[in-house]
């Protein structure tokens, strides 16, 4: 029984959720698929895999067994990568886990001029808005904004992130331009769920908290940049998400006097692989290309 080969079947078919889509991911036959999970399940004498007409999802074995697989798949790939078949360039996979919004709108870029210049690089990119451990789900790099910590996981700083207050100008006309944080418990708030209600600002006498009463509360950035656009409220939100509105006009900055203070995206490393070279690589590489951007979105805050 070839073991890497069955073991990657696997890990195709639970990212796939079908062993079709695997059998395409991995150029070969359905039923070539189906016999190496097969021959997976025969050794460790348990299903994997409970199989339907419509999808094929992982057991609760499968999924304790998930991580570790993961893991050993990328020490694999980790030893051939420091083979020099690639003339001494950095080579192998990086598997990534960052906010969905994020992702779509600032890394899509970086990451694509990462892998111009390091050709030999694959990239595995999911979008996941909820705190994630990269050791128990088999990533490389977890990338977030939240202060998510956990043992064994090493916490990389790449950049601040601004955040800003922000409203349409037809919602301002109707409830008004609000002079002081205060002020935010008479008006309809668009809220970023993980954030928390217990909204923060910087005044000139130290920091003030106004808990507020959301109007909307989710873990959605796009849903709180569409209702802020449709003047369902004042939202605090990341700058980068409603960076195009603001230049155009169509959201209008809200309480610039009293600043918030921005969230810091970091990275989340294993220790296990904090010393592979094409992860310290990206960390390097996104620390640099989203230094350049951070600042632009600071300048941003004073535009109506």
């Amino acid at each position: 029984m070839d073991t890497l080969t069955n073991l990657k079947a696997f890990l195709a078919v639970a990212r796939t959720g079908s062993f079709a889509a695997a059998a395409r991911e991995l150029d070969v036959a359905a039923s070539v698929v189906t016999k190496r999970i097969s021959q997976i399940e025969w050794r460790l004498k348990t299903t994997l895999f409970e199989r339907s007409t419509r999808r094929v999802k992982l057991t609760a074995v499968g999924l304790r067994y998930l991580p570790a697989i993961q893991r050993a798949i990328a020490d694999v790939d980790e030893l051939f990568a420091e083979l020099p078949e690639s003339g001494g360039e950095l080579q192998g996979n990086v598997r990534i886990k960052a906010p969905g919004t994020l992702a779509v709108q600032l890394l899509g870029p970086v990451l694509e001029r990462f892998q111009q210049r390091h050709p030999f690089v694959s990239l595995e990119l999911l979008t996941l808005d909820r705190p994630v451990n990269p050791v128990d789900e088999g990533f490389d790099m977890v990338l977030t904004l939240m202060p998510d910590s956990f043992g064994g996981v090493f916490e990389e700083p790449l950049c601040p992130m601004p955040r800003i207050l922000c409203a349409s100008a037809a919602y301002l006309e109707r409830k008004g331009m609000p002079q002081h944080p205060s002020e935010l418990t008479q008006h309809e708030i668009l809220n970023f769920l993980p954030a928390g209600t217990n909204w923060i600002f910087e005044g000139s006498t130290g920091e003030l908290q106004v808990p507020v009463q959301p109007r909307l509360n989710t873990n959605e950035g796009q849903l709180i940049l569409s209702g802020a656009l449709a003047g369902h409220g004042i939202a605090r939100m990341s700058a980068y998400l409603c960076e195009s509105q603001r230049r155009a006009g169509t959201l209008v900055p809200v309480l610039q006097n009293y600043p918030i203070k921005p969230l810091w995206l970091k990275a989340l490393v294993p220790e296990s692989r904090t010393q592979v070279v094409r992860i310290q690589a990206l960390i390097d590489w996104l620390k640099v290309e989203l230094g350049k951007i951070a600042p632009t979105l600071s300048n941003l805050k004073g535009q109506a």
